[in-house]
């Protein structure tokens, strides 16, 4: 169903915009999170089928924040080079040390297989240890570099701490022993340890695969099995995890197609992680993609991909904006997101960067924002950050 004017949740959230259809998996969603109606001043205009529009079809993030109350070009021309960037959540120098560090280190041991040095199954332990360690003492800030993406370089290494990252607190959420999250994580670390035995004219390869490269491509998770059970001698529950990452609820996946409960469990949750953190990282072949939209995308994959309870885990953890997301808010003002609250998914804790005045806040000055009691003030859309910077 399509209406004249916008559609809202608890009365003053945006569900979507005028013009752009409600369907049945938004519903279903929204049901799921115990919200019984939705409301709207509009009149329905079209009730047949309708292809979804993308953000960008519907209005740039950017101009939305160019034409927001109290965004000036003077603001925007301050703000793009520090706020809407993620580099100033680099004042807490001790988690962005330790995540640099996991990187360099993970990137070593990397180079060290694929050059056929025997790696010492500890090495890796010690980064698992520092790994979550890492969550437990900074998990926001951490989570802020990952949607940041301005760490550049050892692309292979920092997407696999990324993804372990996100592993961690998935299982975190579901009530894993430490000794599973161990495995877990470990697992999510070297998950893609296998493309490094394939040839670099495929996995840097900016077009389309050839049949027989796709062949070869979805071989790294045996690659990776064999590396991690034969070479750094892991237990078989570490290397299942690698090696069904790939493989889908509905059994369409790969290397044998299996399906359902079938799958390892802590496959099926690096396989959520590490599907977020190739949305939200820059490839050879596409743009990143910002975290409300990838969270969008896990949301609507209707048990095709993902065990649903994974999802709604990381959802819970995460939030439908994701820490550190940039948002526009119904009075004009920017924010970043600061905090998750698992049971309110859409109304998260904020902090402003600009207010509805224009004023520019530095670092953790802006106002904070619980918009659990904050009724009157709602998210109207997320931001891109790096669209808002191309207007500067």
């Amino acid at each position: 169903m399509i209406f004249s004017a916008p559609v809202y949740i608890e009365g003053n959230n945006l569900l979507v915009p005028a013009g752009i259809a409600i369907r049945k998996k938004d519903i279903d969603h929204l049901l799921s999170w115990g919200y019984a109606s939705v409301t709207t001043e509009g009149d329905l205009v079209k009730t047949e089928p309708v292809a979804e529009k993308t953000a960008a079809e519907i209005s740039g993030p950017a101009e939305a924040a160019a034409t927001a109350p109290g965004f000036s070009g003077e603001t925007k021309k301050k703000s793009a080079g520090n706020l809407l960037s993620l580099t100033d959540v680099q004042e807490n120098k001790g988690a962005y040390r330790s995540y640099i560090d996991l990187i360099e280190r993970l990137d070593t041991v990397f180079s060290n297989i694929g050059s056929g040095i025997s790696v010492e199954p500890r090495t890796v332990d010690n980064l698992t240890s520092r790994l979550l360690q890492a969550v437990w003492d900074d998990r926001d800030h951490i989570i802020g570099f990952i949607l940041g993406g301005e760490v550049t370089g050892h692309v292979l290494a920092k997407s696999s701490v990324n993804t372990a990252i996100l592993s961690a607190m998935i299982a975190m959420e579901l009530k894993f022993t430490h000794h599973k999250v161990m495995h877990v994580v470990t697992g999510a670390l070297l998950h893609d340890v296998g493309m490094l035995r394939l040839p670099k004219e495929i996995t840097d390869k900016s077009g389309g695969l050839s049949d027989a490269e796709v062949q070869r491509m979805q071989a790294h998770p045996l690659y990776t099995y064999k590396i991690i059970t034969k070479e750094l001698l892991y237990p078989e529950d570490v290397g299942l995890v690698a090696l069904q990452h790939h493989e889908r609820w509905d059994g369409e996946g790969y290397p044998r197609r299996i399906s359902g409960t079938d799958i390892d469990m802590g496959a099926r949750i690096v396989s959520v992680a590490d599907a977020f953190e190739a949305m939200v990282s820059e490839k050879p072949y596409r743009n990143s993609m910002m975290g409300y939209q990838a969270m969008k995308n896990l949301l609507s994959d209707n048990l095709r991909r993902f065990d649903p309870e994974v999802v709604k885990a990381f959802i819970k953890t995460m939030g439908i904006y994701p820490i550190g997301s940039i948002i526009l808010l119904n009075n004009g003002s920017i924010a970043r997101v600061a905090e998750v609250q698992g049971d309110a998914p859409l109304r998260p804790k904020i902090r402003i960067l600009i207010d509805e005045f224009g004023k520019l806040y530095k670092q953790d000055e802006g106002d904070l924002i619980d918009l659990l009691t904050e009724k009157s003030l709602f998210i109207a859309r997320a931001l891109d950050p790096k669209e808002v910077m191309k207007k500067k």
